[in-house]
């Protein structure tokens, strides 16, 4: 993903999942962070981070994420903060500052406050911040229950005309079944309009987020529609991707998108 020489700044959101960044994996924080800094200097970025509701479990004494959406929500208040400390803590070692950006799908929606989160990531942009975005799950209702933060990684591309979304999780690549069924190979390229018919997914294995395969499917398919490309691989692969190495999935984007 290296920026050719005489292009304007482009955009990449990257979004990364809570099994990723939480918990035993607390620690890829730092190696994420030392990615983004390099695409940084290039791109204007934006991170979608999943991983309140998982990195506040601990401060409160629960070990698995609670199923009572008040629960959920008081869990989300603590972690969040706790969240966006650890991401700024990681990139003041760059000398960045981060952004942050909490929306719901009714801010996705509503065509007043979709404009003003776009004016917003516009101008965090402009000032050379890192945006990192996530779901209100403080006052979310039906997006904490059932939600995941793959869709809004591609809704946000979207917004900001981003010309990559990159889809980061415990997930290498997508696969033609589940990894434990007999003859499951990775899919490599999902050309644009492809229906993937007979491709079996399996759920996520996380037991503190929300998504899984075929979310990103759903997820890259919207973002495609717009005309971005999506690129789907695992969270330690990020650097690979960053060298412009081709890893993990890519979905292509729709080649007339304004048509």
């Amino acid at each position: 993903m290296v920026k050719r020489e005489g292009e304007h700044a482009r955009r990449i959101v990257v979004k990364v999942g809570s099994s990723s960044i939480s918990g035993a994996n607390h620690g890829q924080i730092d190696p994420l962070v030392d990615q983004l800094a390099r695409l940084h200097k290039d791109f204007q970025v934006v991170l979608v981070t999943s991983g309140a509701i998982a990195t506040g479990l601990p401060h409160v004494g629960l070990l698995d994420r609670p199923t009572d959406l008040a629960l959920q929500q008081a869990v989300a208040a603590v972690g969040q903060h706790a969240l966006i400390v650890r991401y700024q803590r990681a990139l003041d070692r760059h000398g960045i500052v981060a952004g942050q950006v909490l929306l719901t799908s009714y801010d996705m929606d509503d065509p007043v406050s979709r404009k003003n989160a776009q004016r917003a990531l516009d101008m965090l942009m402009d000032l050379d911040t890192l945006p990192i975005v996530n779901e209100n799950d403080t006052v979310a209702t039906q997006e904490i229950h059932f939600g995941d933060n793959d869709r809004l990684a591609a809704l946000v591309a979207r917004l900001i005309n981003a010309e990559r979304l990159v889809l980061l999780s415990d997930i290498e690549a997508l696969r033609t079944a589940p990894p434990d069924q007999p003859g499951s190979e990775p899919i490599s390229e999902v050309p644009y309009g492809e229906s993937l018919a007979g491709v079996e997914f399996g759920a996520s294995s996380s037991k503190v987020g929300s998504g899984g395969a075929r979310t990103k499917v759903e997820a890259a398919r919207l973002a495609a529609e717009a005309g971005v490309e999506v690129l789907v691989t695992a969270t330690p692969r990020f650097g690979d991707l960053v060298d412009g190495r081709a890893i993990g999935t890519r979905f292509a984007p729709n080649p007339n998108p304004g048509a």
